[in-house]
């Protein structure tokens, strides 16, 4: 079955306020009314800035502001992230995804024939000009990304947890930096400039550096977030101290009603003029019996986080032969990375977890004594590895904000801003009309 056209991130229509049925969004009195649903980094942004502008938001979740998969992400901001998941010579690696449950990127078996579907049109994301488009839409959605989020942590009164300190990733030769040669060229087309390394680089920035690795690419201007749950958290109490409305609900549907929305919970109903999904992994449930069906897949992420050694590297490191992220942050070491398509059902897969810590252990000494945990959290993939944001087609006052993969940290308040400049229109950001979002550290 083919996808019915989505909002594209990069065809947004002009900013403009829109108007409902209700009262509460045709009197120029009366704020609109708008629902959020998710309260990951992504739909915790949108409600701050849509409640900022002055529109009446009530955030809905079942579990607490930022507790999912925006808790256990790698912290990093990465902008010059351009290039898509599926590149061209994809294909060849797919026998590689079925059989080795240690590769980077992993399907299982079993999964195949529910992902079968994604998994084609993933294949046929990797042409060429299917790619150059979607690099295209990836960049205008990240710029600005690192100004916005160093600004938003010193408003929400938590500047500690942003690290400029750029981005390292680790080859061990030429021929692994030329595995990744599509990447880097896409950031230099889109002006992310890259400096090339020798190991006397590399230990000028990072001393414990593991010694296999002889050639660093350094990303002066990217950033890392020290502790993403305790971001989120904080924008949710700005949100609520600036009069949004948090409200712990498993939404079940979503319905037009009266030319607004119900959002139908368990226990209750909630009615609005407009509602956002930003439901992650979760949006296909609300999204297919609308009409809106997406091709949405859980790009499945694993961390392992020492109780200890954040000192063992002072950034964003990447072992990018092994795509593993490794990340300073407030309260340890984090060690993540890999995608595994396995869907929402399927309990963690320990091994992928051993996986991670085995390499941290081998990679930087200081850990080998340190105990960890771990962590599996859902990232929503789109094939093309490009959200949907906008409004949807076919729906009036329905919204989507999904798909970011793992880049729902660094996009989430670019994000914000393209929902809130469509919905409320530009003039929304008039400083007379904002809400005051400080709280109190």
């Amino acid at each position: 079955m083919s996808t019915p056209p989505s909002p594209s991130s990069s065809h947004m229509p002009p900013p403009s306020r829109m108007s409902s049925s209700s009262s509460s969004s045709s009197s120029s009195s009366s704020p609109l009314q708008v629902a959020v649903i998710g309260a990951g980094v992504v739909g915790t942004a949108i409600a701050l800035e849509l409640r900022r502008r002055g529109a009446q938001v009530t955030l809905v979740d079942r579990d607490a502001p930022g507790s999912g998969c925006s808790a256990g992400n790698s912290g990093a901001l990465s902008p010059g992230s351009v290039a898509p998941l599926a590149l061209p010579g994809v294909l060849t690696s797919v026998p590689g995804m079925l059989k080795d449950s240690e590769s980077p990127l992993y399907l299982p078996l079993t999964y195949l024939p529910f992902a079968l579907p994604w998994l084609l049109r993933f294949v046929a994301s990797a042409r060429p000009d299917r790619v150059t488009e979607a690099a295209r839409q990836l960049d205008a959605i990240h710029r600005g990304a690192i100004e916005l989020h160093e600004r938003m942590t010193r408003e929400i009164g938590v500047p500690e947890l942003f690290l400029r300190r750029g981005h390292l990733h680790l080859y061990p030769d030429e021929a692994a930096l030329a595995k990744d040669g599509t990447g880097w060229r896409l950031r230099a087309e889109y002006g992310y400039r890259a400096e090339k390394l020798d190991r006397a680089g590399i230990e000028a920035l990072e001393p414990q550096a593991p010694p296999r690795y002889r050639i660093g690419m350094y990303l002066a201007d990217h950033a890392t977030i020290l502790n993403p749950r305790r971001y989120v958290e904080a924008m949710a109490r700005a949100f609520a101290a600036a009069g949004g409305n948090v409200q712990r609900l498993d939404v079940t549907a979503l319905r037009p009603a009266d030319g607004g929305w119900t959002v139908q919970a368990a226990a209750q109903a909630l009615r609005c003029d407009q509602v956002v999904v930003a439901a992650g992994a979760w949006s296909r449930a609300l999204l297919d019996p609308l009409g809106e069906p997406l091709a949405l897949e859980s790009q499945r992420g694993y961390h392992v986080q020492f109780a200890g050694g954040r000192d063992v590297v002072s950034r964003t490191v990447v072992l990018a032969d092994r795509k593993v992220f490794v990340t300073p942050m407030e309260d340890g070491l984090r060690a993540g990375g890999t995608v595994e398509i396995g869907g929402l059902a399927r309990p963690p897969d320990p091994r992928r977890s051993a996986v991670l810590e085995r390499i941290a252990r081998d990679s930087f000494p200081a850990l080998r004594d340190l105990p960890c945990g771990t962590w599996m959290g859902h990232r929503p993939c789109m094939p093309d590895s490009v959200p949907r944001i906008g409004p949807a087609p076919a729906r009036p006052g329905l919204w989507l904000a999904v798909g970011h993969g793992h880049l729902g940290l660094t996009d989430s308040l670019p994000t914000a801003l393209r929902i809130a400049d469509a919905m409320l229109g530009r003039e929304g950001r008039v400083p007379a009309q904002r809400v005051p979002v400080h709280s109190n550290p």
